[in-house]
């Protein structure tokens, strides 16, 4: 649980930083993505971040599901069913 905490807070500030860069449109989205990289302090370290800790998150919560398989967790129902909820709203 801590560590899917950590991943998330990570995607967090990594997303907002990346934002405050980032341009949506169509003819520059990839000169600001080249932007981020190479002008922005630490720009492509903050780009990996987020790229890794996205399958960092994934990672953690499958082997979180497991844990709880292992150990029996699904004989609580009301508390399995909100995790299943929330592992498919992901």
């Amino acid at each position: 649980g801590s560590l899917l905490g950590i991943c998330l807070i990570m995607q967090i500030l990594t997303g907002l930083f990346l934002a405050m860069h980032y341009t949506s449109d169509t003819t520059t989205a990839f000169s600001s993505v080249a932007h981020i990289c190479r002008d922005v302090n630490y720009g492509w370290i903050i780009r990996y971040m987020h790229a890794n800790g996205a399958s960092m998150f994934f990672i953690c919560l499958y082997m979180h599901v497991g844990r709880g398989m292992y150990y029996g967790s699904y004989t609580f129902m009301e508390t399995w069913n909100i995790g299943v909820i929330l592992l498919f709203a992901v």
